[in-house]
C-alpha cells in the first residue's frame, strides 16, 4: 500500500489514500488536483485495489479507519474495487460517495463532491460501464507530492482475460494515451525537477494498436527518450515479457537511460498452469527473454509476480514455479497465494485446500527471500547512482533498496557506494 496523502493534512486538498498499483498512484495525483480545484477540500478519498480478495478486505478496513480518524469529512471511495462492486461499498455506513475509475478523473464529478453530491443524495454512486469506454484521456500532472519519482499513465485497461484476474472489469478494455501527450507529460515532469519517470498502465506492452499508426511500446519509449533528452532515467512498470517488441528490447538492452530493471508478469513456472491461467507465454519463453536481456545488459534485475496454489496445481507443477526463480534469475518476487475471485473462470476450477495454498506460498516466499539476499550481496562494494527517497532511503537503478548514512534530499540522484547489506536493503555511503 502507498499512501499518497496524510490523514489530517492541509485543508487545501483532500486526503487521498492510495492502495495497490502505480497506476493508482498516478490517478490519485490527478484526483488531488481535480478535487482541490473544484473545492472538495474537507474530504478523504480511498483509491481501492481489487487484485485479490485480501486487497478488497484491506480497502474496507482502510475505509473504516479513515472514518474514525476523520469523522466530519466526506468519504469518497473509488478505484478498481469500487468499480467492480459499487453497491457493496455504497452500503458501508462510513461511505458518502462512490466514483468509478472513469468518473474519478472527471472535473465535473469533483465539483459535485464539493457541493451536494454524497450528502443525503440518492445518487451517491457514480459508476458507469467501464467496458463502454473507448479512449484514455491524458492527465497533465506537474508533480507527485511526496513521491521521489513521477508516474505517467500510457495506457489503461486490458483486452486479455486471464482466468484468475478481475482487473479488466475494474479498468475496462485496453486504451492507449497518444504518443505526443505522453511525451508532453514527461517534459512537464522533467521541467518540474523529476529525475526518474515511470511509464505505467494495466498492460503497457499492449500499448498502441488503438492509436493512429498503431505505435508499439518500443516506439513510445524511443520517442520519450529522443524528445526528452534531459530525462536522466526512464523506468517501466510491470510488463508482459511475451510482448516485448524488437525496438523495446533494443532500448532496454542498450540505452543506459532505461532503468536496468523489469517487473515481469509471469504468474507461474509450469506450462500446464500457464495454459489454465490463459497466459500468453510458456516457461521456456520466460527463461529465454531473461537470458537474452541479461546477456545484453548484465546489470539488469528482474522482478515477477508468482501465484502459489492455483487450482489443479500439483506438487511437481508448483516446484516448476519455485525453480523459475533461479532459472530466470529473479531478484524481486511478489508471491500471491491463490485466492478465488467471484466471477472469474479460475474460481470455478477444482480448488486446492487452503492449508496447501498457504504452505506453498510460504515455501515460495522462502525461495524469493533467498534470491533477494543473494542479489543484494552481489551489489555490496559497487558504486551506484541512487534515487533518494524519504527518510534516508533510496533506490538503485536496478530497484534494490538502500538506506543512506546521511539524509539526502528526496528526489535527488546521489552517487553512492554500497558498503554492506542490512537485512533486505543495502547501506549506502555518499561519494
Amino acid at each position: 500500500m502507498e499512501n499518497g496523502g496524510h490523514m489530517g493534512g492541509l485543508m487545501s486538498a483532500p486526503d487521498i489514500i492510495t492502495l495497490g498499483c502505480r497506476l493508482n498512484a498516478h490517478d490519485s495525483e490527478a484526483m488531488r488536483r481535480l478535487a482541490a480545484k473544484a473545492g472538495a477540500r474537507d474530504a478523504v478519498v480511498v483509491n481501492t485495489c481489487a487484485v485479490t480478495n485480501e486487497a478488497v478486505r484491506q480497502a474496507r478496513q482502510t475505509i473504516r479507519r479513515a472514518r474514525r480518524e476523520r469523522p466530519g469529512a466526506r468519504l469518497v471511495v473509488t478505484g478498481c474495487a469500487a468499480q467492480i462492486d459499487p453497491d457493496g461499498f455504497a452500503a458501508m455506513p462510513e461511505v458518502d460517495a462512490v466514483l468509478g475509475n472513469e468518473e474519478k478523473l472527471r472535473a465535473e464529478e469533483w465539483r459535485r463532491i464539493a457541493t451536494d453530491f454524497g450528502v443525503d443524495d440518492a445518487e451517491n454512486v457514480r459508476v458507469d460501464d467501464i467496458m463502454a469506454v473507448r479512449e484514455s484521456a491524458p492527465q497533465l500532472i506537474d508533480g507527485f507530492g511526496e513521491y521521489s519519482r513521477a508516474f505517467v499513465q500510457v495506457q489503461t485497461g486490458c483486452d486479455h482475460r486471464c482466468t484468475f484476474c478481475i482487473i479488466p472489469y475494474g479498468r475496462g478494455n485496453a486504451r492507449s494515451v497518444p504518443v505526443g501527450a505522453v511525451v508532453d507529460q514527461v517534459k512537464r515532469l522533467v521541467d518540474a525537477g523529476y529525475y526518474e519517470v515511470v511509464l505505467t498502465g494495466v498492460d503497457i506492452t499492449s500499448y498502441g494498436p488503438d492509436l493512429p499508426g498503431a505505435p508499439d511500446l518500443g516506439a513510445l519509449v524511443a520517442k520519450v527518450l529522443d524528445h526528452v533528452p534531459d530525462l536522466p532515467r526512464l523506468r517501466l512498470s510491470s510488463i508482459d515479457g511475451a510482448e516485448i517488441d524488437g525496438r523495446l528490447f533494443e532500448r532496454i538492452a542498450h540505452d543506459g537511460r532505461v532503468a536496468p530493471h523489469l517487473h515481469l508478469s509471469l504468474q507461474a513456472g509450469d506450462d500446464m498452469i500457464l495454459k489454465r491461467m490463459k497466459r500468453r507465454h510458456t516457461r521456456a519463453q520466460a527463461v529465454e527473454i531473461c537470458a537474452r536481456l541479461r546477456e545484453a545488459r548484465p546489470e539488469i534485475a528482474f522482478g515477477a509476480d508468482l501465484i502459489a496454489g492455483f487450482p489443479t496445481e500439483t506438487e511437481e507443477m508448483f516446484q516448476n514455479s519455485v525453480n523459475l526463480v533461479e532459472d530466470c534469475g529473479l531478484a524481486y518476487v511478489h508471491v500471491f497465494p491463490f485466492s478465488p475471485r467471484e466471477g472469474t473462470p479460475a474460481a470455478r476450477m477444482p480448488q486446492l485446500e487452503r492449508a496447501v495454498v498457504k504452505e506453498r506460498a510460504a515455501r515460495l516466499r522462502e525461495t524469493a527471500e533467498a534470491a533477494l539476499i543473494a542479489h543484494l550481496d552481489a551489489l555490496v562494494g559497487t558504486e551506484q547512482l541512487v534515487l533518494a527517497e524519504r527518510n534516508g532511503r533510496g533506490r538503485l537503478p536496478n530497484f534494490a533498496e538502500c538506506r543512506f548514512l546521511t539524509t539526502p534530499a528526496p528526489g535527488a540522484l546521489v552517487p553512492a557506494r554500497m558498503t554492506r547489506r542490512d537485512g533486505a536493503r543495502l547501506v549506502a555511503e555518499e561519494m
